[in-house]
């Protein structure tokens, strides 16, 4: 039977050939101000703004001194625009695109003070952190509400992401640039053609880089998914450069020996007697468990399994039923998401904000693999089974695409076009009964056929030939059955 194909074309009966009918996924992404879609974001982006502020009015946060970082990083831009230079006439350990992003808070210091000045400083990163969850929420928006949904939810409520903006922090700004850059690089689930895109996608990562060198994940990720292209990679590394080299070079080039010393040995060399942060404090972080009181191992755990099994089930379940790989923007949310999380359980380090900086790419790499899922499920709609109760307890009975075979009591139908008799007794012998099946077969897309498929199909050799030649099995559940999915049905491109 045919059905809704993977990326939201139809499948004309029985040849497997998608016709677009997808023109809402192509369309731009910010189109359709009053869609659900447009609603969740808008509505997590106002949320996750709510909970941010909501956190720096609490009393000991707005003007109280609550970490030992934020001093660091707002203060070297009130040194820079008092005319000092970092890392030639101070050090600070991260490369100075934090440093640029805090001038205007540091300019307005000057008339009100540092006190204030940390203080704007701390809205804006607030800022920075909500407007995270609506360019999340726009990269994912073309494959619709749950995606929307799972992400931005995720994004706007995720422990380490909230507390990561209650001061001035890296985390929220390298989130954000990086969402930039993956923002600009991909059309809808494929990188994009496009030069200038291309370029202006690298820059806001490399500059992402010149906030906290994290942003490499992201960028060789994207790189290797370029790799197809020459141009295309030779334009997006060119732009990476650009990001990072253009506010990176004036500072280093002033105090070379310095600025390693500063950003590299400081902050990834080894420290003598450093202890490692204990595996169960990290999962709970990143898992988004960290305001959970006192979870268990045996829950951080089970957080973890699940999450990865989610993520991985969906990819593979999807592949199943489809035959393909999953599109360059899971790969991307996927892949990022992997080496954060190898990098974070390799490091002695960790702080809680490091996960902020995991948030976006576990968010869209449970959301996408998901949504996808789910779409492809629909594939099964008006899934041809020999046992009909499978189709009904799968909700996969009634399709609203026209050609579908309605056989619906496959044993019944036999014994009644057939005069009483079933396969075993000839019932395949009726032109009436191999019409039906004949049909059925040649305009499904998907089959489940039981162990006891023999008693009930009325087979002939030419039906078998058929169902063997354009029939491959994908899913086996041992005495209930297997699923079988057409070899010759072509995905969307």
């Amino acid at each position: 039977m045919s059905g809704t194909t993977p990326s939201g074309t139809i499948a004309s009966p029985g040849s497997g050939e998608p016709r677009d009918d997808s023109a809402a996924a192509a369309s731009p992404r910010f189109a359709g101000a009053g869609t659900p879609v447009t609603v969740v974001i808008v509505a997590a982006t106002v949320l996750a703004l709510g909970l941010r502020l909501y956190w720096l009015s609490r009393p000991g946060f707005l003007l109280s001194v609550d970490e030992y970082d934020d001093g660091n990083y707002f203060g070297s831009a009130v040194r820079l625009v008092y005319g000092a230079l970092p890392y030639r006439d101070f050090l600070i350990v991260q490369p100075p695109g934090i440093t640029l992003l805090m001038i205007p808070a540091a300019l307005l210091s000057k008339v009100t003070g540092t006190a204030w000045g940390m203080a704007a400083g701390r809205l804006l990163t607030a800022g920075a952190g909500a407007a995270a969850v609506a360019l999340a929420g726009l990269l994912v928006r073309h494959r619709g509400l749950l995606a929307t949904v799972i992400t931005c939810g995720i994004m706007a409520v995720y422990p380490d992401s909230i507390q990561a903006t209650k001061t001035v922090l890296v985390e929220p700004w390298l989130v954000l640039f990086c969402l930039l850059g993956a923002l600009a690089l991909f059309d809808g689930d494929h990188l994009t053609a496009r030069t200038r895109r291309l370029v202006w996608g690298g820059v806001a990562l490399g500059f992402g880089g010149a906030v906290e060198p994290w942003a490499i994940f992201p960028v060789l990720v994207l790189a290797v998914l370029a790799l197809r292209w020459p141009r295309r990679l030779a334009a997006y590394a060119g732009g990476v450069a650009a990001g990072f080299l253009v506010p990176v070079i004036p500072f280093a080039a002033l105090a070379p020996h310095s600025f390693y010393e500063a950003t590299i040995v400081a902050q990834i060399g080894n420290r003598p007697g450093a202890v490692r942060y204990p595996l169960w404090l990290r999962l709970q972080d990143m898992t988004g468990l960290a305001d959970v009181s006192r979870p268990t191992h045996l829950v951080d755990l089970a957080a973890a399994f699940l999450i990865v099994a989610v993520i991985f089930g969906s990819l593979g379940l999807a592949f199943l039923l489809t035959w393909r790989l999953p599109p360059a923007l899971d790969l991307f949310a996927v892949g990022t998401m992997v080496l954060v999380v190898a990098a974070f359980l390799w490091s002695s380090q960790f702080h809680y904000h490091f996960a902020a900086f995991l948030a976006p790419f576990l968010a869209m790499a449970i959301a996408l693999p998901v949504s996808a899922l789910a779409r492809d499920l629909r594939l099964l709609s008006g899934l041809l089974a020999d046992e009909v109760s499978f189709a009904v307890m799968t909700n996969r009975l009634v399709s609203d695409v026209p050609g579908c075979s309605l056989l619906l009591d496959g044993t019944g139908t036999n014994f009644a076009l057939s005069h009483g008799r079933d396969p075993e007794t000839g019932a395949a012998l009726s032109p009436r009964v191999d019409a039906v099946w004949t049909y059925a077969f040649e305009h499904a897309q998907y089959v489940w056929l039981s162990r006891l498929n023999n008693h009930r199909v009325a087979w002939t050799s030419q039906l078998r030939s058929y169902f063997q030649a354009h029939f491959t099995r994908i899913l086996s559940a041992g005495a209930a059955g297997s699923l079988y999915r057409r070899t010759d049905l072509k995905p969307a491109s």
